[in-house]
């Protein structure tokens, strides 16, 4: 199929570009499809529900602060992620972290 490109209007290659957008969108659609229903027939065969093997993890339980802003105690961190800025200025003051444990 060989389509001469500079030989149409704005107006053709506009429409052929929404056709190509649409059939690129089904196309891909119908592939999810395909690799949903070979996932959901896999974990078949291994006797799991593909619903149960993708269900999100259970969300952790909250993690209680280890860390308050001496001059601001509302200030906490939990010690995971990124240090908070408060955190960075007081270590780069020369203090240690544990004298900011709680």
């Amino acid at each position: 199929m060989s389509i001469d490109l500079d030989s149409m209007s704005l107006r053709e290659l506009r429409d052929l570009r929404n056709k190509l957008d649409r059939a690129i969108s089904t196309f891909e659609e119908r592939r999810k499809r395909e690799a949903l229903a070979a996932a959901e027939s896999a974990a078949r065969e291994y006797g799991f529900n593909l619903a149960d093997l993708t269900a999100a993890k259970q969300a952790r339980g909250k993690v209680a602060p280890k860390y308050a802003n001496p001059d601001d105690p509302a200030q906490t961190w939990t010690g995971r992620g990124r240090k908070p800025r408060w955190i960075q200025e007081a270590l780069d003051s020369g203090k240690k972290l544990e004298e900011l444990e709680i």
